[in-house]
């Protein structure tokens, strides 16, 4: 029997092969708008979230040396036990947050595919998942592939783009199941205190709600702690922690990642993991190890220069006439563009076409970010201090033209 939605579609060529949830899914804006740098020469880039950093030499010596010695095999699916001890001391140590290595950790391919194992085990059809956005941009597309209702929660900037309570509140419904935390923002550089956190968990349990927390920006925050999800009262088992070694530790082409949790859950993640990828590839978990070990001096070094290209930047956006909220976490900002009456697709192309800077335009990552634009800061400082500088231009010549 022909689905009768696919029938209305009237798919042309190969079209009518591909399931339609994923025919439906349009291209990721960020890859959208970056086709357009393509060729383009003398672009200052302010749109990858990518360390500008290199992976430490001794992360890298350790892969090289598990190579000379013949360590290319397959490990255990959930990782080498080695590394799961590791974590787990490292988000004691860090974080105040207690696992099982042997059932309660598992390593994955980046913490991308932690996401997808936990929301493709979770996710049944019709079931709504509450996003707090602007937001990490995969997360709805992930949500529709298995069948699932993406419900956007707009948080805004005179909230520090904070997850509030009464925002929550009115998003839950019946069918509501999964919260979804990113806290560090991505896009926003937005944080939570633990006080922030105490009546989203009251509300998480009186609703009972899964969380996933999304913390793969932890290390990156400048003037509090980061306060795991995890670590509230009765909140263990309620959530599973995503993070991995992408950010903080500059490994972002190693694709290493972990998920923590209960191991129900874990177990179930587990199978589907099995199934598609198997393992983590041993070089990268040889790696990870060894920067858990023995990668905190570096990855402190690489947080204070962020540190410091986050004061730059937002101070330049203010000083050229953008508001700008002072981002506590991550190495995006996320400067208002309103004041140029101009959307942010468009501002962003002018500033693309004619000032060589590309960002991304906020409208991207969901409810709150149009009148946004997205810029990393993980990038050297002569390169910021000219892209703002040729922002500037571009500001003030729009507002000539107003």
């Amino acid at each position: 029997m022909v689905n009768q939605s696919v029938k209305a579609e009237n798919p042309t060529g190969m079209q009518h092969y591909i399931n339609p949830l994923v025919r439906s899914i349009p291209p990721s804006g960020i890859r959208k708008f970056f086709d357009l740098v393509s060729g383009s020469k003398d672009i200052i880039t302010l749109g990858v979230g990518e360390p500008d950093f290199c992976t430490p030499w001794h992360v890298r010596e350790a892969c090289v040396y598990s190579l000379e010695r013949g360590m290319t095999k397959y490990t255990s699916n959930a990782g080498i036990p080695e590394l799961r001890e590791e974590i787990g001391q490292y988000l004691s140590d860090s974080f105040h947050v207690e696992y099982n290595p042997a059932n309660e950790i598992m390593v994955t391919v980046g913490g991308s595919e932690a996401i997808d194992l936990a929301l493709r085990t979770l996710v049944n059809p019709g079931d709504e998942i509450l996003i707090p956005e602007p937001s990490y941009i995969s997360y709805s597309p992930i949500i529709s592939i298995g069948g699932g209702v993406p419900v956007g929660i707009e948080t805004v900037a005179k909230d520090e783009f904070k997850l509030t309570a009464e925002a929550l509140q009115a998003a839950i419904t019946p069918k509501s199941k999964v919260l979804i935390l990113c806290f560090p923002s991505n896009p926003t550089g937005g944080t939570m205190t633990y006080e922030d956190y105490l009546p989203i968990a009251k509300i998480v349990e009186d609703n009972d709600l899964i969380v996933i927390s999304d913390e793969i920006y932890a290390e990156l925050t400048y003037e509090q702690k980061h306060i795991s999800f995890a670590s509230l009262p009765g909140m263990k088992d309620r959530t599973i922690l995503v993070s991995g070694f992408s950010k903080a530790f500059a490994m972002t082409g190693w694709r290493m990642g972990y998920a923590c949790g209960h191991r129900d859950l874990i177990d179930a993640m587990l199978k589907i993991h099995q199934y598609t990828v198997m393992c983590a590839p041993v070089m990268g978990q040889i790696a990870a190890l060894e920067a858990l070990k023995n990668g905190k001096e570096e990855k402190d070094r690489m947080v204070e220069s962020y540190n410091m290209r986050r004061r730059l930047v937002v101070k330049g956006f203010r000083e050229i006439g953008l508001e700008c909220h002072e981002p506590q976490g991550a190495f995006y900002a996320f400067p208002s563009i309103e004041s140029t009456g101009l959307s942010s697709e468009a501002f962003a192309e002018r500033l693309l076409f004619e000032g060589k800077v590309a960002a991304v335009p906020g409208n991207v990552f969901g409810k709150g970010g149009e009148g946004f634009i997205r810029c990393s800061y993980a990038t050297s400082v002569a390169q910021l201090t000219e892209a703002i500088e040729r922002m500037g231009k571009i500001v003030a010549k729009i507002k000539h033209e107003m």
